[in-house]
């Protein structure tokens, strides 16, 4: 049984971590998170160590690595917001653990470089969540890719739509300097997954950007992608909205739907699995997901030119 540490206890993609590391038969020490609103803790671990005090939990860490404690951290899982992730690993391995990140692992891909030369001098690994490439439907959509003949384009139409409310804005999700913007916060596992199926990016462009929405255009080696994502609510088709659904996902592969809705629940378990067996994705597979963000980021929109998303006027209108 390994012993982790959390930090970012009170974020929303929290819970998904204690439950991968009680699905994976192991124990939640310790937590931190300057937000006390953490009584999902007692579904999974009732007696976790809590501090809201960065300071108090890294000296309560430290404590347990000195004193070769039964509950000495071998793993810090890293759910902090987006522009804390590389502090917060550099922690971990300081403090003589593996770290596991969720996604962005790092706003920059200059910061990749960087965390390398850490982890270089360090006996430790750092580990980041890109549970998309463990998804059933995906895989089998790679596969059926690499089959395919070699000189296949596939043109590929991704809308990825999940509403948020006035409260997103003014979090650190709606700074950013501190998120790194729509496409990096609610996007970069989909450029992940695109890269991971049609390889390497040969062209990037961004048609329109603004706080709750970015759309443009992504060349891969064997596809070409329309993209647009958004967080505002009224960009919503009519019968998803007539639905009272808040969220619309969809992936259009050469004029067929891709449909991958099912199969996420235990996805962060199987990823805990895979790095507690030797496996894992380490920082290097963040790579290109992480230059595709950063560009769109940097990058002037160019308008309605070239092959933009079809939905893109509408929703503009």
């Amino acid at each position: 049984m390994k012993n982790f540490a959390l930090i970012g206890a009170a974020g929303f993609i929290a819970p998904r971590h204690m439950k991968a590391i009680k699905d994976t038969g192991n124990d939640l020490v310790v937590a931190m998170d300057p937000n006390d609103s953490v009584g999902i803790i007692d579904s999974f671990f009732p007696t976790t160590d809590f501090f809201t005090e960065f300071e108090r939990f890294d000296r309560h860490v430290e404590k347990l690595r000195r004193s070769q404690s039964e509950k000495k951290v071998d793993f810090v899982s890293i759910c902090s917001p987006n522009h804390l992730h590389d502090a917060h690993i550099r922690f971990a391995l300081r403090s003589g653990a593996h770290a596991i990140c969720e996604k962005p692992i790092v706003l920059n891909p200059w910061n990749i470089d960087a965390l390398k030369e850490v982890e270089a001098d360090s006996d430790h690994r750092i580990y980041t969540i890109l549970q998309l490439r463990l998804h059933p439907a995906i895989i089998s959509l790679k596969k059926q890719v690499a089959e395919s003949p070699s000189n296949q384009i596939f043109d590929v139409d991704l809308t990825y739509i999940t509403s948020r409310g006035k409260w997103y804005h003014y979090s650190w999700k709606g700074d950013e300097d501190k998120s790194g913007g729509v496409a990096t916060n609610i996007g970069v596992h989909f450029y992940d997954m695109l890269h991971y199926i049609f390889g390497e990016v040969r062209t990037n462009i961004v048609h329109y950007r603004d706080s709750k929405k970015v759309a443009g255009y992504l060349e891969y080696d064997r596809a070409r992608v329309r993209w647009l994502l958004s967080v505002d609510s009224a960009d919503l088709p009519l019968e998803v909205v007539e639905k009272g659904q808040r969220t619309y996902r969809s992936i259009n592969i050469g004029g067929d739907a891709f449909e991958f809705s099912e199969g996420f629940a235990d996805l962060h378990s199987k990823v805990y699995e895979d790095i507690l067996s030797g496996g894992g994705f380490g920082i290097e597979d963040n790579r290109v997901a992480i230059s595709t963000v950063a560009a769109i980021r940097d990058q002037v929109p160019i308008g309605f030119k070239g092959d933009y998303h079809p939905y893109l006027k509408e929703i503009l209108k």
